[in-house]
């Protein structure tokens, strides 16, 4: 599996942060889902086509129980695009979970998949439908059966919305609707729960190598704030800055006295890219 496929759902996958998705984008942030209600069910499906056994693969499922009772089987697929076919991909999963059920012999119970789209540049703009994907003859689409799809906009939601998540998503939604209104992002001082699985997902939704970067300089255990995240981030890009600035004086044989000067690094720091570049030191 490509790591940005897993890191995309390691955040959901943890049973708080997707009971807490469920209730508010479902149940209007009442708490109808617990955690200790959910357990994981297995993303991979099989089906067998052209003779060959292939399978279909779920970004996140869960089974929701209460007690011995199976209530419903939920699954997430995250969208950074829209994608014309999604209504297909999506009846797909469900039928094969469907199939699951009745190859297994126990009861039976629904299942319900949410799509959560990331995109901040403009809605959702591929059919919501099987309806709306395909152009059917009107005396035909009475008895072609429509599938809808559990669409959800990120970026779209409303602040106070927003502010019904409990979980780390409330960060990753605040994230994209401040990124979506006003091109910027200004951080909540609320400490992060799960650190690597939220930078995880930012970094493969946003594209921003950035976060990958903080979160392998943060401790296991460690706990911080997307302030704190953000200031590790401005402290990097001004020593890259720096870094850069001594390796163009070094290009230009400045004297070593000039660049520790300019620069404010040490004289080991610009020895050390001088050789990185393959540069000789101008010591003056």
């Amino acid at each position: 599996m490509a790591e940005k496929d897993i890191s995309e759902k390691i955040l959901e996958s943890y049973n708080d942060v997707f009971a807490d998705i469920v209730n508010v984008l479902l149940f209007n942030g009442d708490q109808v889902i617990d955690p200790s209600d959910l357990t994981d069910q297995a993303p991979r499906s099989a089906y067998k086509a052209d003779g060959k056994l292939r399978e279909v693969e779920r970004d996140v499922a869960k089974r929701w129980r209460n007690g011995n009772i199976r209530i419903a089987c939920i699954g997430l697929e995250n969208q950074t695009a829209s994608d014309p076919y999604m209504s297909l991909r999506v009846i797909g999963y469900d039928g094969m979970e469907y199939r699951a059920q009745l190859n297994s012999g126990k009861e039976c119970y629904p299942v319900v998949t949410l799509v959560l789209y990331f995109g901040t540049e403009k809605h959702w703009d591929a059919p919501r439908s099987l309806h709306e994907t395909f152009d059917i003859l009107e005396r035909l689409k009475p008895f072609v059966q429509d599938y809808k799809i559990n669409l959800f906009e990120i970026a779209y939601l409303e602040p106070e919305q927003i502010d019904l998540f409990k979980s780390d998503f409330r960060i990753v939604a605040d994230y994209f609707y401040q990124k979506r209104v006003i091109g910027d992002y200004n951080p909540r001082p609320d400490k992060i729960e799960h650190v690597d699985a939220v930078l995880g997902l930012l970094r493969v939704m946003t594209n921003d190598y950035r976060f990958e970067e903080v979160m392998n300089e943060i401790e296991e255990g460690e706990s911080v704030s997307m302030c704190e995240v953000l200031d590790k981030i401005e402290a990097k890009g001004a020593a890259k800055a720096i870094e850069n600035m001594a390796i163009e004086m070094l290009k230009m044989n400045l004297p070593l006295e000039v660049i520790e000067k300019v620069s404010k690094l040490s004289e080991g720091e610009i020895r050390a890219l001088a050789a990185k570049i393959g540069v000789t030191v101008n010591e003056g």
